[in-house]
């Protein structure tokens, strides 16, 4: 019988450690910030738990759909340049003709695909194009379509608007997405970050999070200190030649809609470029009318005119998760029956975006009435619990409040 007992009470260790994992981060950072800079930082865990390195406020990690508004920022800054107009037909830089099959008559805008009101679903895909592939070919799929709503008059959160946002501003720009968020965004704030890796440094690559599942296994920059080979999908034949690259053939080869690795400080400045309506530290990168573009809602939701939660399956967005979003900016604690987005629980409408991917979780919020923002990730958590008042998950929940 002692062995048996012995037997069982291994089992049921196991099974409180595995328990134990899942509740708890790989990785936790917070950082509080205003208008003049950090303000408060709380970090805990491990960027790489086989290397046993600690993590730090400054460790980039892929910050999933974050990324969304970092990209709308680039392309407001190709509007101010001339370069873009919110309002056009995108088919012309695209090179080919954008439409809705059920809906020809409707041009598809670069605001409709900022805001996700395109009427493009996940449902064909939206990222695994190869790197001699066309973004087109998932366009020409039916499933990329609602079939219910026609562009303009449903808001229905989809990844793949934001491949067709890259692709038109490289034709625009004639640079390749990764450099060309270089130049527009990252640099000049001095932000230590890149779309997919090629455009990052060695020692910024150096220092990766890596992203994990559920059994501490990872799933995403397990790079052992370096870059990783190959920074996007490879070509069909299996090679890694971005000379391949042919400006807005493959929107998707850099992860526009969550690529980007940047740190939390890296994010808190871009908290703060909002907070100081388009300057920070000096740096002036938009116009103030250029940022309440972005942050104003165009969508709001009422029954019947979108959906609530990304339909992509990230383990965190559920009903009433969206409720408020602009252009790549969501609006948190709406009014209203349906609405659960307020994960600070205080009712302050603050701006800003989530994320979640590859068992990370990640939000960068500010509130511009009082001048304050925060910015967070934990990794690690691709199973996290419901949270207790909103839609976001509890640990969100603890993250935004500095619990």
């Amino acid at each position: 019988m002692l062995p048996c007992l012995r037997e069982l009470l291994s089992v049921a260790a196991l099974t409180a450690t595995a328990s134990v994992h899942a509740a708890e981060p790989v990785a936790s950072v917070r950082v509080a910030f205003d208008r003049d800079g950090i303000t408060d930082q709380r970090v805990e865990g491990l960027a790489d738990s086989a290397a046993k390195r600690r993590i730090s406020i400054d460790d980039p990690v892929r910050i999933a759909s974050i990324s969304k508004l970092v990209t709308a920022i680039g392309a407001m800054r190709l509007v101010e340049q001339g370069k873009l107009d919110l309002d056009a037909d995108v088919s012309g830089l695209l090179g080919w003709r954008l439409r809705h099959p059920a809906h020809q008559e409707q041009p598809i805008t670069l605001r409709l695909l900022l805001s996700h009101r395109s009427s493009l679903t996940d449902a064909a895909g939206y990222y695994a194009v190869p790197l001699d592939g066309q973004l087109k070919d998932i366009l020409d799929d039916p499933r990329a379509w609602d079939g219910e709503h026609a562009p303009g008059s449903y808001f229905r959160y989809a990844n793949l608007n934001f491949p067709l946002v890259a692709a038109v501003m490289e034709r625009a720009a004639g640079q390749r997405f990764d450099r060309l968020m270089d130049a527009l965004v990252l640099r000049p704030l001095g932000i230590a970050g890149c779309f997919n890796w090629e455009s990052c440094d060695e020692a910024t690559a150096a220092r990766a999070v890596v992203l994990y599942d559920a059994e501490r296994r990872p799933l995403r920059d397990d790079n052992q200190g370096r870059k990783p080979d190959c920074p996007v999908n490879p070509a069909r034949n299996g090679d890694c030649d971005l000379s391949r690259w042919r400006a807005g053939v493959n929107g998707a080869l850099f992860s526009p809609q969550g690529g980007l690795r940047i740190s939390a400080s890296g994010l808190a400045r871009i908290g703060r470029l909002l907070l100081g309506d388009g300057s920070v530290d000096g740096v002036r990168l938009l116009q103030p009318d250029s940022v309440q573009t972005l942050v104003q809602p165009v969508w709001i939701y009422a029954p019947g005119n979108g959906m609530t939660y990304e339909e992509d399956d990230s383990g965190q967005s559920r009903q009433g998760f969206i409720c408020r979003y602009g252009l790549a900016v969501q609006t948190l604690a709406t009014p209203g029956e349906g609405c659960r987005d307020d994960p600070f629980g205080d009712g302050v409408a603050r701006v800003g975006h989530a994320g979640a991917a590859y068992g990370l979780l990640s939000g960068l919020w500010i509130d511009p009435a009082s001048g304050t923002g925060v910015a967070y990730f934990v990794t690690g958590m691709p199973a996290a619990a419901v949270g207790e008042h909103s839609a976001f998950t509890a640990i969100e929940e603890a993250m935004a409040r500095g619990e």
